[in-house]
């Protein structure tokens, strides 16, 4: 069975022209040829890419591949050599695997409950209706990212950390510039050591004065100012990216879908489903790695001990083993289940946070504008590269009648 294995060799930079929500179509191919394909790194180093829904979801469960920085030697598109990577830098759990990973996600765990995210769910809307009282206010046509998309979580993840307002600018800034995916190597280094900074002047301040926030109540506890600052990093980049270009995205796919934008305006109820099958549709955070511990079985081949495994996270919530009719938007379907937020003990930890955003801001954007509409044609929209962490547009120019 080895030898008829399907292989890829390069993950695909770009998607079919006319179907920006569609995962690249050598990925989805690879997905018809079984759920786990043999992958070849730059530099030429085997190792594997894993498309199908029940693989990816085990993987992601299983102790024996590691998420550990140090361990990932390979890169989807770039050749390090035999450059030794360092590892994740503290409180940068997302790299790291447990004990130390749990150490630095249980004090978090509790600051982002379902209960507690649905008590900021009227602080969310009151943000939701300023931004779209200034959009309404400047008229069409306006960018939906800019005036929409950014300023909505951006200002919630702001304020739970307690960063103060006016910092919020230059600092969205930053961090999207290590996100973009578009940025020259001294760019991403500037901005990350700009933003590190700002972040440990953060942390001093809330230890020395306190203030009613995420980041003032972790100071209670054992972490270092060092351990402090990584966290807060990472719970921005998450916070600020993932739900901003789920926003855009999501409102360029329910334009591009009008049957479905019609059942979600007629029907306010159906938010919740709407989200969730967005969010498996969409698939934003398009791909994750893991590396084997020891060999592992997956899918009938052996995985041996050091290798990389890719894991296709936008193929896996197409999967039609997994999804009836998979590349269809139905904001009706009802088995929900998708893997956007991933699975495991690196679930997303803002997830239920994500959910509260996308509810009410998709539910106020529909209801405020019901004659919303591109305003360019759909392939001017511009697209993030593959590159970037975290698939989204640019700009979604959008315009309606006043």
């Amino acid at each position: 069975m080895g030898e008829s294995l399907h292989t890829v060799t390069t993950l695909p930079t770009t998607r079919r022209p006319g179907c920006p929500f569609d995962p690249p179509a050598e990925l989805t191919d690879a997905r018809r040829h079984g759920p786990i394909s043999r992958y070849t790194f730059p530099g030429g180093k085997p190792g594997w890419l894993v498309t199908g829904y029940d693989l990816v979801r085990s993987v992601l469960a299983d102790p024996r591949f590691s998420s550990r920085k140090e361990l990932m030697r390979n890169h989807p598109t770039i050749d390090y050599g035999e450059i030794e990577v360092p590892p994740a830098p503290p409180g940068e759990f997302l790299l790291m695997d447990d004990p130390e990973h749990r150490r630095y996600r249980k004090p978090l765990a509790g600051k982002f409950t379902v209960r507690r995210m649905r008590l900021l769910a009227e602080r969310v809307e009151q943000i939701t209706t300023d931004c779209l009282d200034a959009m309404e206010k400047t008229g069409p046509p306006a960018d939906l990212v800019t005036a929409f998309a950014k300023p909505v979580p951006a200002i919630m993840i702001c304020e739970l950390l307690g960063v103060p307002y006016e910092d919020r600018g230059s600092f969205q800034q930053q961090v999207e510039s290590f996100m973009s995916g578009e940025a020259s190597d001294e760019e991403l280094i500037a901005a990350y050591t700009a933003t590190q900074a700002y972040l440990g002047e953060l942390v001093a301040a809330k230890r020395a004065n306190p203030t009613d926030d995420v980041l003032s109540e972790l100071t209670d506890s054992d972490l270092t100012d060092e351990e402090l600052r990584g966290i807060s990093l990472l719970l921005l980049a998450a916070g600020l990216d993932t739900t901003t270009n789920m926003l855009a995205l999501g409102t360029f796919a329910l334009l591009r879908n009008p049957d479905q934008l019609a059942a979600l305006r007629a029907d306010p109820a159906l938010a919740d489903r709407a989200v969730e099958e967005l969010l498996r549709y969409l698939s934003v955070a398009k791909t994750f790695m893991r590396v084997a511990l020891e060999d592992v079985e997956l899918g009938g081949q052996t995985i041996e001990a050091g290798t990389t495994v890719i894991l296709s996270y936008h193929t896996a919530n197409r999967d039609p083993e997994r999804f009836a009719d998979p590349h269809v938007l139905d904001i009706r379907r009802k088995n929900g289940g998708h893997l956007a937020f991933g699975h495991g003990i690196h679930q997303c930890l803002g997830q239920q946070l994500a959910r509260v955003e996308m509810q009410v801001a998709f539910t106020a954007l529909v209801n405020r504008f019901p004659t919303l509409r591109l305003a360019v044609p759909a392939e001017e929209v511009g697209l993030r590269p593959e590159t970037a962490d975290i698939y989204g547009v640019k700009n979604l120019p959008v315009t309606w009648d006043v």
